[in-house]
């Protein structure tokens, strides 16, 4: 590489190649040409960007099916020095793959990811009513078990990106019992200060409650609805101390730089002992956010004003 060539930056995602989260960094124009770090799982792949080894990292973090995927949730939580600079969405289907040769009538033996085989159930007891499970750590390493003739199985439920690198007999596509199925990622850097708004934006934050008393969940709701904020998001998490201790991961749509988000989250800081602020980022469906205009910029900027008047002493107009 010449002086002046540019340094390439790295990327870390959960592989092997073929994987969805693969499918998502794909998504990534500014990643295209640079190094892809394939990692075992989210905790690693997070590690990476805190330690400096990768610049950034791909992580699943929402699937429509399933809900919140918890590990992601959890490290994000607990991991300091992380933000979300843009998120990807990734239809998820699956395949049925064999060895090279193999028929439908040859399987007995599944080697499937536990929630990928829950999400193909239907299909499975209609075609394939006898078979017996094999669980595997990843619907990538579901396949290559099975072609290595480790896992014990015959038939493996993998990603259809597999197929582009990786020697295998398609034995059935589009098994999946949801076709609309969605895993929402997110990518995910060192702190770095939020884009600006585009206007179809979202902002990610992890809330703890300060106790356990009636109404406390209530109280952090209305820091959004009295703001006129939609949540897309709410999913508890245990924090893990003792019993009855929980974090909220919160969804807001909007931008920390628009005024009702910034208020929003000074509510929080005064309410919460502990707020995380994942970051403000585009919307992968670039939808535009929404609201009645009692909530609009100017609005917040007025009241400020008025009330910096009435302290100096300003007559009112």
């Amino acid at each position: 590489m010449s002086e002046s060539s540019p340094e390439r930056r790295t990327y870390s995602y959960l592989g092997p190649a073929g994987t969805f989260t693969e499918a998502a960094l794909a998504q990534v124009p500014e990643a295209r040409g640079q190094i892809w770090n394939p990692v075992r799982n989210v905790g690693e792949a997070l590690d990476d960007v805190v330690s400096g080894r990768s610049d950034a990292a791909m992580i699943a973090i929402e699937n429509s099916v399933d809900g919140g995927v918890s590990t992601t949730q959890d490290a994000l939580a607990t991991m300091p020095g992380l933000r979300i600079v843009g998120e990807y969405l990734v239809p998820v289907q699956f395949v049925l793959v064999g060895r090279p040769g193999a028929t439908l009538d040859d399987v007995s033996i599944i080697a499937a990811h536990p929630v990928a085989y829950a999400q193909c159930l239907v299909w499975l007891g209609e075609n394939l009513p006898d078979h017996a499970h094999v669980p595997a750590s990843s619907n990538v390493a579901a396949a290559l078990d099975m072609l290595e003739g480790t896992a014990g199985a015959d038939a493996a439920i993998a990603p259809p990106g597999i197929l582009e690198h990786h020697d295998l007999q398609l034995l059935a596509e589009n098994i999946g019992d949801n076709p609309k199925a969605v895993t929402r990622f997110v990518l995910v850097s060192r702190t770095v200060a939020p884009p600006s708004p585009t206007g179809a934006d979202k902002t990610s934050l992890i809330v703890e409650l300060p106790d356990d008393h009636p109404g406390a969940l209530l109280d952090m709701l209305e820091q959004f609805a009295t703001r006129g904020i939609n949540l897309s998001l709410l999913a508890s998490r245990p924090i893990g101390d003792e019993l009855g201790r929980y974090r909220f991961v919160v969804d807001a749509d909007g931008h920390v730089l628009d005024e009702r988000m910034a208020d929003a989250l000074l509510g929080l800081r005064r309410f919460s002992p502990q707020v995380v602020f994942l970051g403000s980022y585009p919307r992968a469906d670039r939808a535009i956010v929404h609201y009645p205009g009692r909530y609009a910029d100017e609005v917040f900027v007025e009241a400020r004003d008025w009330l910096r008047g009435l302290i100096s002493g300003e007559p009112e107009t």
